[in-house]
């Protein structure tokens, strides 16, 4: 394949010192792209007919119907502010963003006709290698990849402001508020699902199967929930001419809202500090692009019908991080009170140039979501296990907080095989283990001549040995109930104490 794809931008900018104390900043930025083409005709991408997703592909030089990035514009604001008592600066910025899109033959490049690819049911491994000379084995239906045919420009509008405060010559305070908010963003979806009825509107049933894992027997259907009845031999596609699809659709949310404090701290005697903390929460309803991108949640959205549903916290949310630094620059040498009279080479290795530096790492938990070994919904896709019920019997906590079994699976109910239903369990509802680590370092700098420096570093990280765990196993039930490995965590996030050391030559 060989796609092509022109990016330009321009942009205008004036800064404004509107009083001596006050300073504006304002900018217009456009971008734009002449889409995603193919040099010799070759775009093959999906088009769909009243929602359903056509048997054949549209292809032709351009892949995209309509190319909704030839304006896209990105106004720009600033604002610096120094009141009158000459310690406090106040800035305030806003802008939009875009990121335009120079990847999109990853989902497109094994579109049929030309690099075709075809998923086969109940292949019998004696039928195994298939040649790729004969023709296509019976049964065998198309995967269709690609990108929503109108898609849009994932869009960011961010805005933030900051107080900074010099508390003395030595110290300083700064408070912040970061909040954006995206759209047009890119999701993972199946759009070959079949079409699901909500319930209690026919045929959906009047309540769950007699007997439901977990305990909870003909518990009643919630108005509103998902339900795809199960058809003999299976439920059908809304094409049942082609395979389930992993396209790209422009359809996501996202919101993050952040508090930031930073304070720094130097003392005359050469040590100084700096502490930063983020209070933050990110939301959206999809951030995962394909299967590996995220080991903490699925990579499609969960129903294309309901993505509401998806809505909750990004799989990147981070509640609380905290990072202290530190540096000392030990008093050996000339003007202190070691290694004073020291000459030569005594004086430049043994006096002079060490620091000490130090670095404490706190962080909650990334969320993640409990997932099914199996997709009871009906909608023919087992490449995206959907979610279990919340559990309205369970008391006491969920989250266990043991390696052994993070969180409980009691606080959760499988819906059977076959039963219909998409879980109703949100999306990341669940906090994994945090994060603590201390990084230090012990540095000596020897001047050898006037333009050569020799550094010797000594290097340990995570100082204390400290165990950081890693997401605990997203599967909670199987076809044949609780899995054995329900929260359970095999695998750290760091290394354990390492210790390195290192010379460098400066010049």
């Amino acid at each position: 394949m060989h796609w092509r794809s022109l990016f330009g931008a321009w942009c205008v900018e004036d800064v404004v010192r509107a009083t001596s104390n006050l300073t504006l900043s304002l900018g217009f930025r456009d971008e734009f792209t002449t889409g995603w083409n193919e040099a010799h005709g070759r775009a093959a991408d999906y088009t769909f007919t009243s929602g359903v997703i056509n048997t054949q592909p549209h292809i032709g030089h351009a892949l995209l119907t309509t190319n909704n990035s030839k304006f896209l514009p990105e106004p720009r604001l600033g604002l610096a502010w120094k009141p009158i008592n000459g310690n406090t600066v106040i800035r305030a910025g806003f802008g939009m963003y875009n990121d335009l899109q120079d990847a999109l033959g990853y989902r497109t490049d094994q579109n049929a006709p030309f690099n075709p690819t075809y998923s086969i049911a109940s292949l019998p491994v004696s039928s195994l290698p298939i040649d790729p000379s004969a023709a296509v084995p019976t049964g065998a239906k198309l995967v269709p990849g690609g990108v929503q045919p109108d898609m849009k420009t994932p869009t960011l509008i961010s805005w933030s402001m900051r107080v900074e405060q010099q508390i003395s010559p030595n110290m300083s305070l700064t408070v912040g508020y970061v909040g954006s908010h995206g759209y047009h963003e890119l999701v993972g979806v199946d759009a070959n699902q079949p079409f699901p009825v909500i319930c209690p509107a026919s045929p959906c049933p009047a309540n769950y199967p007699s007997t439901f894992p977990g305990g909870l027997a003909n518990a009643p259907v919630p108005a509103g929930t998902y339900y795809i009845p199960f058809v003999s031999p299976s439920t059908p596609r809304a094409n049942p001419a082609l395979a389930n699809t992993w396209t790209w659709f422009s359809v996501g949310d996202s919101n993050y809202h952040a508090l930031q404090v930073d304070v720094n701290r130097r003392f005359s005697q050469g040590i100084s500090f700096r502490g930063v903390y983020t209070w933050s929460k990110a939301l959206d309803d999809g951030d995962s692009l394909n299967a590996t991108a995220a080991g903490n949640a699925p990579g499609l959205v969960s129903n294309p019908f309901n993505l509401r549903a998806d809505y909750g916290l990004a799989t990147y949310d981070v509640r609380h991080v905290a990072v202290i630094n530190g540096v000392y620059r030990l008093p050996f040498g000339p003007g202190h009170a070691v290694g004073a009279s020291l000459e030569g080479w005594g004086k430049s290795v043994m006096a002079g140039g060490w620091s000490v530096n130090s670095i404490v790492t706190i962080q909650s938990g990334f969320p993640f979501t409990p997932q099914l070994s199996y997709n009871p919904s009906n909608n023919g896709d087992t490449r995206n296990p959907v979610r279990p019920f919340a559990n309205p019997a369970f008391t006491g906590p969920v989250i266990l907080g043991k390696p052994s079994q993070w969180f409980d699976p009691n606080a959760f109910l499988a819906p059977p095989p076959n039963s219909g239903f998409y879980g109703n369990l949100g999306r990341d509802t669940l906090i994994g283990p945090g994060l603590a680590t201390w990084d230090f370092s012990l540095a000596k700098e020897t001047t050898l001549r006037e333009r050569l420096n020799l550094q010797f570093r000594a290097e340990i990280f995570n100082l204390l040995n400290r165990a950081n765990f890693n997401t605990p196993s997203l599967i909670t039930f199987t076809p044949s109930g609780v899995s054995g490995t329900a929260g359970a965590i095999s695998s750290t996030a760091t290394t354990s104490r390492q210790v390195q050391f290192g010379l460098k030559l400066m010049w």
